[in-house]
């Protein structure tokens, strides 16, 4: 599939082949212009690609060619990284920002017709009202909540779906663009609750997205930047905390569903935190 578009699009290889879950990725040259070729897998993975063209570069890479599950987009060819950037506290806070920033030029109302392949954002959710709460009382709760969320729609848009730090990269005169969207629509919150979750959702680990008071503190950057209500942020983290744990258990990835098992758990916390305040904060 490689060679078939090097061919076709006349594309020059400019760096090794990156093979990964998802699809075959190889950094090119085209007209000169740095780019990356994604030949997609799974069938989602390849109605990303109609996202990215809709969005015609307006907070996310701009799309060079497409067809089928082939995707030519611009290469991000600066040096920083999200992911490093929020090893430290005040890195972490500057990162939530640019995802918060990046997050509101996707959701920027367009003049193109929308796609009407876009899966609701409630059909994304099957997963976690199917799967077994008996083991895990934290996913009753967010099986609830993003049922009560479901029940009250706001402010829908197009999502990009997997928000978090190896999906907003740094192209240099561009700024930070997105990359690798899933293909949904629904209620903006949805797109920042994976914040939460990262940069250790990446590799599965537990260095920054579990220190204590980290969830608390990124909830008020993100509630303000993104103009959200705490409320109802903390409710889509936890719904979202634990969609990512039932996809996971599905799999029977008990480790690294410890991550987004907790995240709800400190969700929750929260919430009770505000519930017992006495504060009326809209949902």
């Amino acid at each position: 599939m490689l060679k078939k578009y090097l061919e076709q699009w006349a594309l020059v290889p400019d760096g090794a082949e990156i093979i990964t879950p998802n699809g075959q990725l190889l950094p090119v040259r085209y007209q000169n212009t740095p780019a990356m070729l994604k030949i997609a897998l799974p069938k989602d993975e390849e109605l990303s690609s109609i996202t990215m063209e809709w969005w015609n570069g307006e907070g996310a890479a701009r799309v060079f060619k497409c067809e089928g599950n082939a995707l030519l987009m611009e290469r991000a060819m600066g040096r920083n990284s999200l992911i490093t950037m929020a090893q430290t506290p005040a890195g972490d806070e500057k990162a939530s920002q640019i995802l918060c920033e990046v997050a509101a030029k996707l959701h920027t109302p367009r003049n193109s017709p929308i796609p009407k392949t876009l899966l609701p954002l409630e059909k994304w959710f099957e997963s976690l009202f199917v799967i077994n709460t008996n083991e895990h009382d934290i996913l009753k709760e967010a099986s609830i909540t993003a049922k009560t969320l479901f029940a009250t729609p706001q402010e829908s848009v197009i999502l990009h779906g997997d928000i978090h730090h190896g999906n907003v990269l740094d192209f240099n005169k561009r700024g930070w663009l997105a990359i690798d969207p899933k293909h949904l629509i629904g209620e903006r919150g949805f797109d920042f609750a994976n914040i939460f979750c990262n940069p250790d959702a990446i590799d599965h680990t537990f260095n920054i997205a579990t220190q204590p008071g980290r969830l608390a503190r990124q909830v008020t950057i993100v509630a303000k930047v993104a103009n959200l209500p705490p409320k109802r942020l903390l409710q889509w983290i936890l719904a979202y905390a634990g969609l990512s744990a039932a996809w996971l258990l599905e799999e029977k990835n008990l480790r690294a569903a410890k991550l987004p098992l907790t995240i709800a758990t400190f969700a929750l916390n929260e919430l009770k935190k505000i519930s017992k305040s006495g504060f009326k904060l809209n949902i």
